[in-house]
């Protein structure tokens, strides 16, 4: 049974109405974004040293240590805001910025404690400044290619397409923010490459979607075989699959990264960068499937052409309708 429903489901036999229920997916999406706003505002997003300015030391982690132990060994020799990350073989201390004095007093004490020489724990000062120009040019990056897609979509398909796919960008956005802000996750510059990717590929989705709706939809204009609705419902379960097959390929990889590598290998920057794609992905899946395509149809559905396909359609339907009692009660009478 499982397998003919796969099978169904490759041939895109199967017609799951998902803008029928978009009541439900709006409601859902509603949920998802309150619980990432409020998040964003009850519990901040954990920004990096390159975007808040600080001290970063970085030695190799010795036998028997322990993330609560190098917290207290480095919080000791002063420093009040200790934030301490595997890096791989190393451990990566993060404080507020401290001067000379205190940087050597650091080294000192974790070389003391840890049996390493002082020039063994490498310091890094960093300035809140260039963290800002980076949140500066990711904002403008963003802006562009808001304002770019929504040229290029009103080109190749229509407005009403660029607003629905603009909606789902921004509330994959969101959400992703609010995974941050509510795990803790450290937000990096890697973080932000990880924002900008999710972006392209939620739009990819999208798009796939639109084409197959605008190829099912244009012959409509002069038939009255089914609704604009029951048209991108078709286009929906047509490209069903090709969407699960191409989020499938692509966070299998990024979830190694981020099950195993940060688990097994303690990579730090590719957290950073697999948490923002891996949630991406699976927002940006949804999105594309029950929030872009809804929103789209309706837009679509108050359109007079629309409104009247939709009236001979249900003029149609219900002709058919009595032809059928018509005939069933004729072959009753004759029994």
């Amino acid at each position: 049974m499982a397998t003919g429903l796969a099978r169904r489901l490759y041939r895109g036999d199967i017609d799951i109405d998902f803008v029928g229920k978009r009541k439900l997916w709006y409601g859902l999406s509603i949920a998802l974004l309150v619980i990432s706003i409020a998040g964003l505002f009850i519990k901040p997003l954990n920004l990096g040293v390159e975007f808040t300015g600080g001290s970063v030391f970085d030695f190799t982690r010795t036998p028997g240590s322990s993330i609560e132990q190098v917290r207290e060994v480095v919080g000791s020799a002063g420093p009040h805001q200790v934030i301490v990350q595997e890096a791989g073989p190393n451990w990566r201390v993060t404080t507020e910025s401290l001067e000379g004095p205190e940087v050597t007093k650091v080294q000192q004490t974790v070389a003391g404690e840890y049996k390493l020489q002082p020039n063994d724990v490498s310091t890094q000062v960093i300035g809140a400044t260039w963290g800002g120009e980076v949140s500066t040019k990711a904002w403008i990056g963003l802006i562009v290619f808001m304002v770019a897609i929504m040229l290029y979509l009103s080109m190749a398909f229509e407005w009403r397409m660029a607003l629905a796919a603009i909606v789902a960008l921004i509330h994959d956005l969101v959400i992703t923010a609010g995974v941050y802000s509510w795990s803790g996750f450290e937000v990096t510059p890697a973080t932000m490459l990880g924002f900008l990717t999710i972006l392209g590929y939620s739009l990819y989705d999208a798009v796939v979607v639109f084409d197959m709706i605008k190829e099912v939809t244009t012959p409509l204009k002069t038939s009255a075989k089914m609704t604009y609705t029951q048209a991108a419902n078709n286009a929906l379960s047509h490209t069903l699959i090709r969407s699960l097959n191409t989020s499938l390929v692509a966070i299998l990889p990024v979830a190694a990264i981020l099950f195993i590598g940060t688990t097994l290998l303690g990579a730090g920057v590719l957290k950073d960068l697999s948490l923002a794609l891996f949630v991406g992905m699976l927002v940006g899946t949804y999105s594309s499937l029950c929030v872009a395509t809804p929103i789209l149809v309706s837009l679509k559905e108050r359109e007079p052409q629309w409104i009247a396909l939709a009236k001979r359609v249900a003029q149609r339907e219900a002709s058919e309708a009595k032809q059928a009692s018509a005939k069933e009660k004729k072959e009753h009478a004759k029994k």
